[in-house]
């Protein structure tokens, strides 16, 4: 691991403006002021939300895969002994590599451009996915998977880093959280299509393959918001794209990290060790590279903007909504079909009402954050309301589905939708914080290290989920354990000291 030695590299930066003078930081926007930018920052939205749409309908499909092949006993998950184990290490290891470039992809973007890591980043989960398709074996799948996450994880920082540079501050919080509908729109479409596209294959006749026609579906869309967005950010944002000096240095960056977690799953495989022995040296390894990451930070002289009091309890309260987030994503089509007893299909369309509550909550979320600013309520005040009222409704959510009788899918739906507008709601609110507790020059780096360190949630949270189904025979259990982590958090929000109202960036010189 090189990691001290690049991130003394990648913070040669000057006031936000970095080494080498990249397109979209030369042409860094007047918002912040109150004026009007120079960019079409509500196009912008635009573009990024539908990157978000197709990167997380790439990422989230596995899910839905995963019952199926559960359902059907078909292909490497449907032969294991213990599939939902087996299915819930398949995303922890996407998301051990999505997590370890979290922070990297951060600072790559200040140094090169965060047009140019958006670029990368939808370039990368467009051919992998169509890649995922191809795989016949677990191992296989898993090392495509991993490769997945290793370029989708750089999407994050460099474009919450866009939509805070290039809009205006009073509407700042409003674009986390329009933009971030289109996570909730790529789940969505996920968990309703995929199915749906299985059975096309099924009548197609692909027999145990009809599960690979989605991958190859969805990197086709992926492909088509690529073009739009390379065309968007060369006509209205900056010009020509440099795409090889980033790309080549992410690389240098993931060959090692993914040689590590690949190996780590052979030589589980090898060796015949439990999901939970490799799920747990996984996370021994994110810590390793994590504690790695922050020597550097602090050697480099910006511990004090990253690494201070307030952000260290932002950084580990937001575990508790990746942990949730990606058990949620990842078992709730499974959870509603075992507790009401219904096919995929219709537990698939009840789980979207949890993924579709996004495109209600994030943009609420980010308004009523805006507004709280200006009338001096504060962010802080409603992180703290959307996470108790989320973390009661998931006691709730448990008690129904460990219930001996058969819930019915609309109270199922309707809690998954409830809750799930306070869930999202809660995120764009807490970014906003972040945004404004650093430096401008220093957010790619902090919504690097926000995602680096919460991931650690998304790479936990869906293995313990089928590691604790396995052993219970239920997923209640996880499911009151996502909520009492969730209450963890509310406490640590509740210690944060949250930037001075009205909070305005300098002007770069």
């Amino acid at each position: 691991m090189t990691t001290e030695s690049s991130d003394r590299d990648i913070s040669q930066t000057r006031a936000g403006v970095p080494e080498g003078g990249t397109a979209d930081n030369e042409v860094l926007l007047d918002a912040h002021r109150d004026g009007q930018p120079l960019v079409p920052y509500k196009a912008l939205w635009a573009v990024l939300l539908l990157g978000w749409v197709v990167s997380y309908a790439d990422r989230s499909l596995t899910g839905p895969v995963i019952a199926w092949m559960i359902e059907n006993k078909a292909g490497f998950i449907g032969d294991a002994a213990n599939p939902a184990s087996v299915g819930g290490l398949v995303t922890s290891m996407f998301f051990l590599g999505y997590m370890l470039t979290q922070y990297p992809g951060g600072r790559l973007g200040d140094r090169y451009g965060h047009r140019e890591m958006i670029v990368v980043s939808l370039l990368s989960a467009a051919v992998l996915t169509i890649v995922a398709g191809f795989m016949t074996g677990l191992v296989a799948f898993i090392a495509v998977r991993v490769l997945t996450g290793l370029g989708e994880g750089v999407f994050y920082s460099n474009d919450r880093t866009l939509i805070i540079n290039h809009t205006p501050v009073a509407r700042r919080t409003l674009g986390l959280g329009i933009v971030i509908t289109g996570l909730s729109i790529g789940l969505t479409i996920a968990i309703i299509f995929t199915a749906p596209i299985i059975n096309l294959g099924t009548s197609l006749g692909m027999g145990n393959r009809a599960w690979t026609l989605p991958f190859f579906f969805f990197a086709a869309f992926t492909l088509i918001v690529l073009a739009i967005t390379w065309s968007f950010f060369r006509g209205k944002l900056g010009g020509r794209l440099r795409l090889g000096p980033p790309f080549v240095q992410l690389v240098k960056y993931s060959l090692p990290t993914f040689v590590i977690i690949v190996g780590l799953f052979l030589l589980s495989t090898q060796l015949g060790w439990p999901e939970w022995l490799t799920a747990s040296i996984a996370t021994i390894i994110a810590l390793i590279y994590v504690a790695v990451i922050l020597r550097g930070v602090q050697q480099s002289g910006r511990g004090p903007a990253l690494l201070n009091r307030n952000m260290w309890l932002i950084y580990i309260a937001y575990i508790a909504i990746l942990w949730n987030l990606w058990f949620f994503s990842t078992w709730s089509v499974q959870i509603v079909k075992e507790a009401a007893n219904s096919s995929l299909v219709a537990a698939g369309l009840t789980a979207a009402f949890n993924a579709g509550a996004g495109i209600l909550g994030f943009p609420a979320g980010g308004w009523l954050a805006d507004r709280a600013v200006r009338t001096g309520f504060g962010r802080k005040k409603l992180a703290l309301i959307c996470t108790a009222v989320y973390s009661v409704l998931v006691i709730i959510f448990g008690f129904e589905v460990g219930s001996t009788g058969k819930p019915s899918l609309g109270i199922l739906g309707l809690l998954l939708f409830v809750s799930g507008v306070f869930f999202n709601a809660l995120q764009p609110i807490v970014q906003g914080m972040v945004g404004d507790l650093v430096p401008a020059n220093e957010r790619g780096s902090a919504f690097g290290m926000l995602n680096l360190v919460s991931e650690l949630g998304a790479v936990i949270g869906p293995v313990i989920g089928g590691i604790m189904r396995d052993a219970t025979g239920s997923f209640a259990a996880p499911t009151y354990l996502a909520a009492g982590i969730m209450i963890v958090s509310f406490f640590l929000y509740l210690m944060v000291k949250e930037a001075p109202l009205h909070h305005e960036d300098p002007i770069p010189a």
